[in-house]
């Protein structure tokens, strides 16, 4: 299968950009992902952190990273059912021991279980066009659902927008002790994960990974358009996504995080924004790729993005390492950690550029590969897809 430099980069790109809000998840309690005042009012260097990153990085990386596995089912689509098939089921399988083992804010399960519904449709939708457009119809839909979920919630927060203290010390003690009490934590974790992956999220997920299908067919994330095209589309994509996040910011902002507002009807000014934004940051890369290419960090990104699962994995098990093992856990603010960010941005990249010095996959590409061909019996590329 022909390899694309430019959509590696982006690639490797989205995998370092979500450990921009993965930092958080990692070392703070699961209250603050979302809501900078879960202690109270949030010092000003909190605040605007949190207003930086929503607008810049909140959800973006990983709306990309959708848009991508969309892409690469696409691409995997001539190695007919038993491929996908087992390589979703091995993927899914993979990300339930990192959900219930490792951490609880795994996204590949989800990946998964939505791709094994969504390569099928990709499969029996011919027109470009029209697999685009129910994308974005799908999307739309989670969108809606947040916002019928919003009317109906209780305007009161729960524990988990302000935890008491009580709740702070027991996530601090089960994430820090480990052990059964983690995985039973991680269980309930991971139960509430797919119900709001089958009512909300899932709409959402599979209408990107339809978009992103649709946009490697016709070329447009393979830099079939002119660089003047991705340079006008970064422009506008921009404009419009940052111009649809910034009114969501200043309007939690304004609101103090209230519950009702900052954890429903606000977040979909951000969902609204984000496919416009990952879109634009790619367009960005493709535009100004003849360039881009030239410079030794793009050989690092490309890297990083051919070694995608490996170095999801690897930033789960530096972070637990470091924020769990060595009980750092609610030690840092938000800018604070912010710091420790580039130096695992920088184990990710010499680990990838090392290691494809001596192997032509990632260690987890390659096992994942080799269980795939087991369980679909090696089919031929020819194989039907029906």
């Amino acid at each position: 299968m022909q390899r694309y430099h430019a959509l590696d980069c982006i690639r490797g790109c989205a995998i370092l950009g979500i450990l921009l809000l993965n930092i958080v998840g990692f070392a703070l309690p699961s209250a603050a992902y979302l809501n900078p005042a879960w202690q109270g009012e949030p010092s000003t260097g909190d605040v605007w952190t949190w207003a930086v990153l929503d607008t810049l990085a909140q959800l973006k990386f990983l709306t990309l990273f959708a848009l991508l596995f969309g892409a690469g089912l696409q691409l995997q689509l001539p190695r007919g059912s038993r491929w996908l098939s087992a390589r979703l089921t091995w993927l899914a399988l993979i990300g339930l021991f990192h959900a219930v083992v490792m951490w609880e804010g795994d996204i590949l399960l989800d990946y998964a279980i939505v791709g094994l519904i969504v390569w099928r449709m990709l499969r029996d939708v011919p027109s470009t066009r029209s697999l685009f457009h129910t994308g974005a119809l799908l999307y739309l839909m989670g969108c809606g659902v947040l916002l019928i979920f919003g009317s109906i919630s209780d305007p009161e927060p729960s524990g988990s927008w302000l935890p008491g203290a009580a709740d702070l010390e027991y996530e601090r003690f089960w994430k820090v002790t480990g052990g059964w009490e983690a995985i039973h934590n991680r269980l309930d974790h991971l139960s509430s994960s797919l119900m709001a992956l089958a009512s909300q999220y899932g709409w959402q997920l599979a209408g990107l990974m339809m978009m992103g299908a649709a946009l490697i067919r016709c070329g447009w994330l393979t830099g079939a358009y002119s660089t003047q095209h991705y340079r006008r589309c970064a422009a506008l994509l921009l404009t419009v996504g940052y111009a649809i996040a910034l009114c969501g910011v200043v309007s939690q902002w304004m609101l103090h995080w209230s519950f009702r507002w900052s954890g429903f009807y606000l977040q979909v000014p951000r969902d609204l924004a984000s496919p416009f934004i990952s879109l634009g940051y790619a367009a960005l890369i493709l535009g100004f790729w003849p360039q881009i290419a030239r410079w030794r960090v793009s050989y690092a990104l490309q890297c990083v993005g051919r070694m995608a699962l490996s170095n999801y994995l690897l930033q789960t098990l530096i972070c637990t390492t470091l924020f769990y093992r060595f009980d750092l856990f609610m030690r840092f603010d938000r800018l604070q950690l912010l710091a420790f960010v580039p130096a695992i941005w920088l184990v990710n990249i010499l680990f990838s550029i090392l290691w494809l010095r001596f192997f032509p996959q990632g260690p987890l590409e390659w096992l994942w590969r080799r269980l795939t061909r087991l369980a679909a019996g090696n089919p031929s590329h020819r194989s039907s897809l029906r």
